[in-house]
């Protein structure tokens, strides 16, 4: 099972000399892979909904990894999650690949839609379609990555007589759908490399990974999607890893908290690495 690390560009490590420290001692420790979380704008006051406080550190997802890229090898590179309804597929595929070319194949790139009824407000963006648009700016992306000559006509997106490059290094980027939902999980074995869970403690995590397999025999994978890669945050304080290996997850993400220090990440980074420091 592979092990990452949540929060880059966030809390302490949104400081870019902390950040840039971290992320390089995480590679030396055998980390696989650093993950961004976005939120765009959040409720002030705080709502019941929101997962921070407005006042929170939190840097641009693709502008943070992108900064990460420029003092690391080889650790992958993943958003959990970009909220994809928020942002413009057309825009966002020509900065998803120039990360992918810049950092030579190392994006992990995990959607979903969202759920701050303020943020979409705030970007203009009506919630009540974002399944929907979720769908199309997949499609989207994928048309302007992947084909010759990029066309899709839908109800949001109009790609015709125009291309953009460059092209990603990866074929295909590496999609991961985040969500709880069914909706999300179906949405995960229909057009995504993988799936990522966030916030699940053990029983949670068997019963939507039972679920996915349930809809991967349902709906069917194409032959060159694979299988579906399990990506899955545990709870803040959690220590577990066999069980979560024991149930079929492939990538284990951990989150530190966010009232640790420099110092404090570093020795949260020693206590979990799957190698010791180098």
């Amino acid at each position: 099972m592979l092990l990452g690390v949540f929060g880059a560009g966030t809390a302490a490590r949104a400081d870019p000399r902390v950040m840039a420290e971290i992320a390089v001692a995480a590679e030396q420790r055998g980390f696989e892979s650093l993950w961004v979380g976005e939120h765009v704008a959040l409720p002030e006051p705080r709502t019941d909904r929101s997962p921070l406080a407005a006042s929170t550190l939190l840097h641009d997802p693709l502008i943070a990894l992108t900064y990460v890229a420029a003092r690391t090898e080889r650790v992958r590179l993943g958003t959990g999650v970009l909220l994809l309804p928020l942002r413009h597929p057309v825009v966002l595929a020509k900065q998803v690949a120039s990360l992918d070319v810049l950092s030579e194949g190392r994006v992990l790139l995990g959607v979903g839609v969202g759920t701050l009824p303020e943020e979409f407000a705030a970007v203009g963006v009506s919630m009540h379609d974002r399944g929907r648009r979720t769908d199309e700016y997949l499609a989207a992306l994928r048309a302007l990555w992947e084909q010759e000559r990029p066309e899709l006509i839908g109800d949001y997106v109009r790609i015709t007589a125009v291309d953009a490059h460059p092209r990603p290094v990866q074929r295909p980027v590496p999609v991961l759908v985040g969500g709880h939902s069914d909706a999300a999980l179906r949405r995960a074995v229909r057009s995504a490399q993988g799936w990522y869970g966030f916030g699940l403690d053990v029983p949670e995590a068997a019963a939507l990974i039972g679920r996915l397999r349930e809809l991967e025999c349902e709906l069917g994978r194409s032959d060159h999607a694979g299988s579906l890669e399990i990506t899955l945050t545990p709870p803040l304080r959690s220590t577990e890893r066999a069980a979560y290996e024991d149930m079929g997850v492939d990538r284990l993400v951990m989150v530190p908290s966010n009232s640790l220090d420099r110092d404090g990440l570093l020795a949260w980074l020693d206590e979990r690495a799957p190698a010791g420091p180098t």
